[in-house]
């Protein structure tokens, strides 16, 4: 499904394009099918066009990017690092094309060609590169550092399979490999001369050196290389192209020709298999030893990679180590990476012989470390067994530094060894681990959370002990997204009406978004932005008919929930809502409120059963209420499957209602909330995350609150929280949850989601019927506000104009100016 371009996209017919600028593109492109395709044009497929027109876009790219590195070669500015485990950057050819100013030129040339650049562009594929909302924020940070010329280098791996394709069969979640890779990646660039060499494994050997001075040498059992790829990050209105570099894992040796001509055909590629498991997915299920065993491997095969390259490129213009951290910071995004630490120290150690102060010195100085989550199960921990196996010489620097750490805590809290055992890196309850959150906030100079209730969270409740020990490494920076990528290029026709009326420029500075406040008693704007809306709602049917087969009316709510399954989000929550209204319906055919389609989009992981089960009982009320005659189209449920960027550039435009319904201090941040609001949906959500923010600068009267705080449910679990209770009390969730239990979801099978309503019926772990009853009076309140199209358009305006401040231009311009202290050159930096 394609979408409308935008003013300031270079969306204009195509004899408005300079027809010099595109006779040169067309050569070029046909240049490029020539000799990098070997087609003409007559031989040439659609694929071969769309390779053809990418290559030519990344040539060009390619002048802007070499003058980038030049010229910050030249002035030798302090560099930002950014190491993230997922990139979610979504397709690339539309965002290089508007960036460059280039859409009219390249349109107009596959025009002479006979080609429609929507079709072409169709076959872009979107990088697999991540699975959920750190990616989408890794790489909306990504934009804004290019945007904002900032010297950096982002740092990933190349994952063959980082996300999976998500069908569904009877209603049941399967996983496809996603084959991003299939046809090749045209934005790629592949440095073979560049690679690296990783050990794991292996014994040390300590001895005193001539100096009298203890040294270690590590003897790797196993070796493995690090291939880079790169991709090019452009910025939007700037010359500035950034760098994103990705790993991928090579065998030193690929075949073993003894074992082959001996017969024994798989132990001859054995070792390239086992290395090449290391980067092929992401996140590997880690419920087995094996499956620990690699993403350990794949944590510290990405940090070795990436701090040999940084170290190679700090070399390359600098020879006093002394001037490391001024020249180089290093921010890991999560604690996917934080064996970087012990990595630097190694480095320093035993391969620059530093002494241990200096080395030490050194570290603390380089790191910046950002927590994403206050779930327990996401802070991650390695039994030291395992690490000393895989890591030996690492385990041995992390005793010695945890041993010179809790000398520190002693002096600052003497006779507290309560203290210690919590503040420790090695946690030695049961079976010794090392806490990678601990290593992370001991070895890095700043600590930051992305909400206002996490950042609270990590210093109360999450981490005091170390907080106590450097209450000034803690602070806050609240997330953003990209608005270029999920309003500019996600909502075009919003983008047009907001450009006629706030002029060019206000992408680069949402908080001009303010100007819209005056319009929204504007009836004429009014009416304007609801054409909009419908418009868009009305590609999303289409897109929903195209890939569902239902049919849903554009004239309904579209009430949308989008996001990662994971039970804390409560998916489960707005099932039973959905069950409830069916019921409604169903007991009372007059009822008044609008009609509602309810859009559910998101992937649960491969091993999470209770999440595929949420999504099993979705589609099958989806199946249910669809096919009900009774209720005659006034209630859809649909799963639009394969959530991903590219997908939720088709909802967000049409979202009316944004979901964000999580228990109470469970979720970080979110980054869903943000774009819903930026495209104008009202949310309905609990004050968790960022939700509290939006509430706050949207006001309270335009965002639909329920729920139990953070500190209510901490305090109904402490007093023994009753879930029966609820239902005995609740005459409307007994029904809903006797019906899912007596089959009417399920071809009378009351058996198949027996252990979703045990969960709730018996612990209930995250409040779903604690706030079942206040999110039904919430939705009533919906219901009131949307029978006043005026009124809610009224709220719609508003909330995009008061949530400029959800942007990753001001989120990374917060960090650069409170904790990496790197700008563009012209800064200084």
């Amino acid at each position: 499904m394609t979408k409308p371009a935008a003013p300031g996209s270079g969306a204009v017919p195509p004899g408005a394009a300079d027809g010099a600028e595109v006779e040169a593109f067309v050569e070029a492109l046909i240049d490029n099918l020539y000799t990098r395709m070997g087609r003409d044009q007559e031989s040439a497929s659609v694929q071969d066009i769309y390779r053809a027109l990418a290559y030519t876009v990344r040539d060009r790219l390619t002048r802007r990017w070499r003058a980038t590195a030049n010229a910050r070669d030249e002035a030798n500015p302090r560099y930002l690092y950014f190491l993230s485990a997922e990139y979610l950057l979504g397709r690339q050819l539309a965002k290089h094309l508007r960036y460059m100013g280039t859409t009219a030129v390249a349109r107009a040339a596959l025009a002479r060609l006979g080609y429609d650049l929507e079709q072409v562009a169709e076959l872009d594929k979107e990088p697999g590169l991540g699975n959920a909302g750190l990616g989408r924020l890794a790489a909306c940070f990504l934009d804004s550092l290019a945007c904002q010329e900032v010297p950096c280098i982002g740092y990933g791996l190349r994952y063959e399979l980082g996300i999976f394709t998500q069908i569904f069969d009877d209603g049941w979640q399967v996983e496809r490999p996603d084959d991003w890779l299939l046809m090749g990646n045209p934005w790629e660039f592949h440095q073979p001369d560049e690679m690296v060499e990783v050990g794991f494994g292996g014994y040390t050997h300590g001895h005193t050196d001539d100096s009298g001075r203890y040294r270690v040498t590590w003897t790797p059992a196993q070796r493995v290389l690090g291939e880079p790829y790169e991709l090019l990050i452009p910025g939007h209105d700037t010359e500035t192209v950034n760098t994103l570099r990705l790993w991928r894992a090579r065998a030193t040796e690929e075949f073993d020709f003894q074992l082959f001509d001996a017969g024994d055909y798989t132990r001859a590629v054995q070792q390239k298999t086992e290395s090449e498991n290391i980067s092929k997915v992401l996140y590997p299920d880690d419920s087995t030893p094996q499956g620990k065993e690699l993403r350990l491997k794949q944590q510290y095969f990405f940090a070795a990679c990436t701090l040999q390259d940084i170290i190679h490129r700090f070399l390359l213009r600098n020879d006093d180590w002394a001037s490391f951290p001024d020249k180089v910071v290093v921010h890991l995004n999560d604690t996917h990476h934080v064996v970087a630490i012990p990595e630097l120290m190694r480095i320093l150690l035993d391969e620059q012989d530093m002494p241990w102060d200096e080395a030490w010195d050194i570290v603390r100085r380089t790191f910046a470390f950002t927590n994403h989550t206050v779930l327990p199960e996401v802070m991650e921990r390695w039994p030291t067994a395992l690490f000393g196996r895989i890591l030996p010489r690492h385990l041995e620097i992390i005793y010695e530094l945890n041993r010179r750490f809790i000398e520190q805590v002693r002096q600052r809290f003497p006779d507290d060894e309560e203290r210690v055992a919590r503040i420790s890196i090695l946690d030695e309850n049961g079976e010794q681990q090392v806490r990678m959150a601990h290593l992370a906030v001991v070895g890095s100079f700043s600590v930051n959370g992305v909400a206002p209730l996490q950042t609270q969270l990590l210093r109360h409740q999450v981490l005091p002990d170390l907080r106590a020990m450097w209450p000034g490494k803690f602070s806050n920076k609240t997330n953003g997204v990209s608005a270029r990528r999920f309003l500019a290029l996600a909502n075009p026709r919003l983008t047009e009406l907001l450009t006629r009326h706030l002029g060019d420029g206000w992408l680069a500075d949402l908080s001009r978004l303010r100007q819209l406040e005056p319009l929204a008693d504007d009836a004429d704007f009014r009416r304007q932005w609801r054409e909009v809306k419908q418009a868009n709602k009305v590609d999303l049917a289409l897109y929903i008919r195209h890939v569902t087969g239902v049919t849903v009316d554009p004239a309904s709510l579209f009430d949308v929930m989008a996001k990662r399954l994971h039970e804390y989000k409560r998916q489960q929550l707005k099932a039973l809502h959905a069950v409830a209204l069916y019921q409604r319906l169903k007991a009372n055919p007059a009822w008044d409120g609008p009609p509602r389609t309810i859009i559910f989009g998101g992937k649960a992981a491969p091993g999470y059963r209770m999440a595929k089960m949420i999504i099993k009982l979705v589609n099958n009320i989806a199946a249910t209420v669809n096919a009900d005659p009774d209720i005659d189209g006034r209630l859809k449920v649909v799963y639009v499957p394969n959530f991903n960027v590219t997908v939720g550039e088709q909802i967000y435009p049409a979202a009316e209602l944004s979901e964000q319904i999580s228990m109470a201090g469970m979720e970080a941040s979110g980054t869903g909330n943000m774009k819903m609001a930026l495209n104008g949906a009202l949310t309905v959500g609990t004050l968790d995350g960022a939700n509290i923010e939006i509430r706050q600068r949207v006001g309270q009267e335009n965002f639909f609150h329920f729920g139990l705080t953070a500190e209510e449910v901490q305090a109904r679990k402490a007093d023994g929280y009753d879930p029966q209770a609820l239902i005995d009390a609740s005459p409307t969730l007994e029904q809903v949850l006797d019906a899912i239990g007596a089959g009417t979801f399920s071809h009378g099978d009351g058996e198949l989601f027996r252990p979703l309503l045990d969960g709730l019926r018996y612990r209930d772990d995250y409040m779903v019927l604690a706030d079942f009853g206040p999110y039904l009076a919430a939705q009533t309140r919906v219901d009131e506000a949307y029978a006043d199209r005026e009124a809610w358009t009224r709220k719609s305006i508003l909330n995009v104009a008061r949530c400029g401040y959800f942007s990753s231009e001001r989120a990374v311009r917060q960090y650069r100016q409170e904790i990496w202290w790197v700008g563009p050159l012209a800064d200084g930096g």
